[in-house]
Protein backbone atom coordinates (compact mmCIF):
# COMPACT_ATOMS: atom_id res chain seq x y z
CA UNK A 1 0.00 0.00 0.00
CA UNK A 2 2.68 2.56 0.80
CA UNK A 3 4.34 1.86 -2.33
CA UNK A 4 1.52 2.36 -4.50
CA UNK A 5 0.49 5.56 -2.51
CA UNK A 6 4.00 6.83 -2.62
CA UNK A 7 4.10 5.84 -6.87
CA UNK A 8 0.93 7.70 -6.88
CA UNK A 9 1.69 11.16 -4.99
CA UNK A 10 4.96 11.23 -7.02
CA UNK A 11 2.43 10.80 -10.65
CA UNK A 12 0.55 13.77 -9.43
CA UNK A 13 3.40 15.60 -8.85
CA UNK A 14 4.65 15.60 -5.15
CA UNK A 15 8.13 15.38 -3.97
CA UNK A 16 8.03 11.98 -1.93
CA UNK A 17 9.75 11.36 1.08
CA UNK A 18 9.87 6.85 1.65
CA UNK A 19 10.20 5.81 5.15
CA UNK A 20 10.43 2.54 6.28
CA UNK A 21 12.43 -0.18 8.10
CA UNK A 22 12.59 -2.41 5.15
CA UNK A 23 15.28 -0.34 3.59
CA UNK A 24 16.40 -2.37 0.75
CA UNK A 25 12.78 -2.23 -0.47
CA UNK A 26 11.93 1.20 0.44
CA UNK A 27 15.13 2.22 -1.91
CA UNK A 28 13.75 0.79 -5.16
CA UNK A 29 10.80 2.01 -4.39
CA UNK A 30 12.12 5.76 -4.46
CA UNK A 31 14.02 4.60 -7.43
CA UNK A 32 11.26 3.39 -9.26
CA UNK A 33 9.77 6.52 -8.92
CA UNK A 34 12.95 8.81 -9.98
CA UNK A 35 13.83 6.71 -13.03
CA UNK A 36 9.84 7.41 -14.07
CA UNK A 37 10.42 11.04 -13.97
CA UNK A 38 9.06 11.65 -10.31
CA UNK A 39 10.83 12.79 -7.18
CA UNK A 40 11.61 10.98 -4.57
CA UNK A 41 14.24 9.86 -1.75
CA UNK A 42 14.30 6.97 0.57
CA UNK A 43 14.78 7.87 4.69
CA UNK A 44 14.99 4.46 6.78
CA UNK A 45 12.68 5.01 9.92
CA UNK A 46 11.52 2.75 12.58
CA UNK A 47 8.11 4.71 13.41
CA UNK A 48 7.72 3.52 17.26
CA UNK A 49 11.43 5.73 17.47
CA UNK A 50 10.14 9.28 18.42
CA UNK A 51 14.26 10.31 17.97
CA UNK A 52 13.88 8.67 14.27
CA UNK A 53 10.52 10.73 13.21
CA UNK A 54 12.35 14.07 15.03
CA UNK A 55 14.67 13.99 12.44
CA UNK A 56 13.46 12.90 9.08
CA UNK A 57 10.80 15.64 10.24
CA UNK A 58 13.88 17.88 10.14
CA UNK A 59 15.29 16.87 7.40
CA UNK A 60 12.55 16.95 5.30
CA UNK A 61 11.78 20.60 6.05
CA UNK A 62 15.41 21.62 5.70
CA UNK A 63 15.57 19.39 2.11
CA UNK A 64 11.99 20.19 0.76
CA UNK A 65 11.09 23.73 2.48
CA UNK A 66 7.79 22.51 4.01
CA UNK A 67 6.42 19.13 4.73
CA UNK A 68 2.46 19.37 3.87
CA UNK A 69 1.00 15.88 3.70
CA UNK A 70 1.63 12.80 6.11
CA UNK A 71 0.67 9.37 5.31
CA UNK A 72 1.10 6.84 8.61
CA UNK A 73 1.06 3.85 6.84
CA UNK A 74 3.58 1.77 8.21
CA UNK A 75 1.88 -1.39 9.86
CA UNK A 76 1.95 -5.02 10.89
CA UNK A 77 -0.18 -7.68 11.28
CA UNK A 78 -1.13 -9.30 14.99
CA UNK A 79 -1.49 -13.34 13.53
CA UNK A 80 -4.34 -15.51 14.30
CA UNK A 81 -4.35 -16.16 17.74
CA UNK A 82 -7.02 -16.04 19.96
CA UNK A 83 -6.95 -13.07 22.13
CA UNK A 84 -6.58 -15.33 25.05
CA UNK A 85 -3.15 -16.59 23.83
CA UNK A 86 -1.70 -13.54 22.65
CA UNK A 87 1.26 -12.64 24.41
CA UNK A 88 2.35 -9.54 26.36
CA UNK A 89 5.23 -8.99 23.71
CA UNK A 90 3.39 -9.46 21.00
CA UNK A 91 0.80 -7.18 21.77
CA UNK A 92 3.38 -4.49 22.69
CA UNK A 93 5.30 -4.71 19.59
CA UNK A 94 2.09 -4.39 17.52
CA UNK A 95 0.91 -1.35 19.36
CA UNK A 96 4.36 0.31 19.25
CA UNK A 97 3.97 0.64 15.11
CA UNK A 98 0.14 0.15 14.44
CA UNK A 99 -0.38 2.93 17.36
CA UNK A 100 2.42 4.37 19.16
CA UNK A 101 3.67 4.98 15.37
CA UNK A 102 1.07 7.13 14.50
CA UNK A 103 0.52 9.00 17.20
CA UNK A 104 4.63 10.14 16.92
CA UNK A 105 4.02 10.76 13.27
CA UNK A 106 1.09 12.90 13.26
CA UNK A 107 2.47 14.56 16.48
CA UNK A 108 5.75 15.89 14.72
CA UNK A 109 4.68 15.92 11.15
CA UNK A 110 2.21 18.72 13.37
CA UNK A 111 4.62 20.51 14.75
CA UNK A 112 5.79 21.32 11.39
CA UNK A 113 2.62 21.92 9.29
CA UNK A 114 1.54 24.96 12.22
CA UNK A 115 4.38 26.65 10.82
CA UNK A 116 4.29 26.64 7.24
CA UNK A 117 0.32 27.30 7.10
CA UNK A 118 -1.16 23.94 7.85
CA UNK A 119 -1.30 20.31 5.37
CA UNK A 120 -3.09 17.09 5.82
CA UNK A 121 -2.93 13.76 7.81
CA UNK A 122 -3.98 10.73 6.78
CA UNK A 123 -3.72 8.24 9.14
CA UNK A 124 -3.98 4.10 7.84
CA UNK A 125 -6.39 2.35 10.23
CA UNK A 126 -8.82 -0.80 9.04
CA UNK A 127 -12.10 -1.89 8.79
CA UNK A 128 -11.04 -3.83 11.76
CA UNK A 129 -10.51 -0.22 13.96
CA UNK A 130 -14.97 -0.29 13.15
CA UNK A 131 -15.72 -3.54 13.74
CA UNK A 132 -14.71 -6.96 15.69
CA UNK A 133 -12.33 -8.98 14.38
CA UNK A 134 -12.84 -13.26 14.96
CA UNK A 135 -9.19 -13.65 15.99
CA UNK A 136 -6.11 -11.77 17.19
CA UNK A 137 -5.94 -8.50 19.78
CA UNK A 138 -3.68 -5.94 19.20
CA UNK A 139 -4.38 -5.62 15.62
CA UNK A 140 -7.59 -4.44 16.24
CA UNK A 141 -7.02 -3.03 19.11
CA UNK A 142 -4.64 -0.93 17.30
CA UNK A 143 -6.44 -0.15 14.44
CA UNK A 144 -9.38 0.86 17.06
CA UNK A 145 -6.95 3.59 18.54
CA UNK A 146 -5.86 5.07 15.05
CA UNK A 147 -9.69 5.45 14.86
CA UNK A 148 -9.99 7.25 17.78
CA UNK A 149 -7.06 9.38 17.75
CA UNK A 150 -7.53 10.86 14.56
CA UNK A 151 -10.83 11.90 15.68
CA UNK A 152 -9.05 13.72 18.54
CA UNK A 153 -5.87 14.92 16.49
CA UNK A 154 -8.61 15.83 14.22
CA UNK A 155 -10.33 18.77 16.57
CA UNK A 156 -7.24 19.74 17.93
CA UNK A 157 -5.44 20.58 14.80
CA UNK A 158 -8.09 21.64 13.19
CA UNK A 159 -7.25 25.85 14.28
CA UNK A 160 -4.03 25.06 12.51
CA UNK A 161 -5.64 24.27 9.28
CA UNK A 162 -4.25 20.74 9.91
CA UNK A 163 -6.69 17.84 8.99
CA UNK A 164 -6.34 14.47 9.87
CA UNK A 165 -8.48 11.67 8.40
CA UNK A 166 -8.51 7.91 8.73
CA UNK A 167 -8.63 5.63 5.76
CA UNK A 168 -10.52 1.63 6.65
CA UNK A 169 -9.34 -0.46 3.91
CA UNK A 170 -10.78 -3.96 3.72
CA UNK A 171 -9.27 -7.16 2.61
CA UNK A 172 -6.11 -5.81 -0.02
CA UNK A 173 -3.94 -8.47 -1.70
CA UNK A 174 -0.26 -7.11 -0.49
CA UNK A 175 2.84 -8.88 0.64
CA UNK A 176 1.33 -9.04 3.65
CA UNK A 177 -1.56 -10.74 2.97
CA UNK A 178 0.26 -13.41 0.08
CA UNK A 179 -0.34 -16.24 2.60
CA UNK A 180 -3.86 -15.89 2.57
CA UNK A 181 -4.22 -15.04 -1.26
CA UNK A 182 -2.04 -18.10 -1.91
CA UNK A 183 -4.61 -19.91 -0.74
CA UNK A 184 -7.86 -20.52 -3.08
CA UNK A 185 -9.92 -21.52 -0.19
CA UNK A 186 -9.41 -18.10 1.86
CA UNK A 187 -9.80 -16.24 -1.49
CA UNK A 188 -13.26 -17.55 -2.02
CA UNK A 189 -14.61 -16.89 1.41
CA UNK A 190 -13.22 -13.04 1.19
CA UNK A 191 -14.43 -12.59 -1.85
CA UNK A 192 -17.80 -13.95 -1.11
CA UNK A 193 -17.56 -11.49 2.40
CA UNK A 194 -16.94 -8.76 0.03
CA UNK A 195 -20.13 -7.38 -2.15
CA UNK A 196 -18.25 -5.51 -4.66
CA UNK A 197 -16.86 -9.58 -4.91
CA UNK A 198 -13.18 -8.95 -5.31
CA UNK A 199 -10.20 -8.02 -3.21
CA UNK A 200 -8.88 -5.22 -3.31
CA UNK A 201 -5.73 -3.35 -4.92
CA UNK A 202 -2.82 -1.42 -3.03
CA UNK A 203 -4.17 1.24 -5.92
CA UNK A 204 -7.64 1.19 -4.71
CA UNK A 205 -6.74 2.51 -1.14
CA UNK A 206 -3.85 4.92 -2.62
CA UNK A 207 -6.46 6.75 -4.77
CA UNK A 208 -8.48 7.44 -1.93
CA UNK A 209 -5.77 8.31 0.49
CA UNK A 210 -4.74 10.45 -2.46
CA UNK A 211 -8.32 12.75 -2.49
CA UNK A 212 -7.53 12.93 1.53
CA UNK A 213 -4.08 14.73 0.40
CA UNK A 214 -5.51 17.18 -1.96
CA UNK A 215 -7.63 20.49 -1.26
CA UNK A 216 -10.64 18.46 -3.03
CA UNK A 217 -10.95 17.40 0.69
CA UNK A 218 -10.48 20.28 2.42
CA UNK A 219 -13.65 20.17 4.32
CA UNK A 220 -13.04 16.84 5.92
CA UNK A 221 -11.52 16.55 8.81
CA UNK A 222 -12.22 13.69 11.68
CA UNK A 223 -13.74 11.60 8.94
CA UNK A 224 -13.04 7.76 8.54
CA UNK A 225 -13.09 7.11 4.53
CA UNK A 226 -13.94 3.79 4.62
CA UNK A 227 -12.95 1.53 1.41
CA UNK A 228 -14.07 -1.65 1.78
CA UNK A 229 -15.98 -3.24 -1.15
CA UNK A 230 -19.11 -2.95 0.97
CA UNK A 231 -18.00 -4.98 3.58
CA UNK A 232 -19.12 -3.10 6.97
CA UNK A 233 -22.39 -2.17 5.07
CA UNK A 234 -23.46 -5.49 6.07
Amino acid sequence: MGAAEARLFAEEGATVVVADVQDEAGAEVARQINDSGGSARYVSLDVSSEAGWTGIIRDTVQADGCLDVLVNNAGVGGGDAEMVDFTTQDWDRVIAVNATGVFLGTKHAALAMRRSGGGSIINISSIYGLVGAGSGAAYPASKGAVRSFTKAAAVQLAPDNIRVNSVHPGFIDTPQTGWMMADPDIVRTLQDRTPLGRIATPEDIAWGVLYLATDESSYMTGSEFVIDGGITAQ
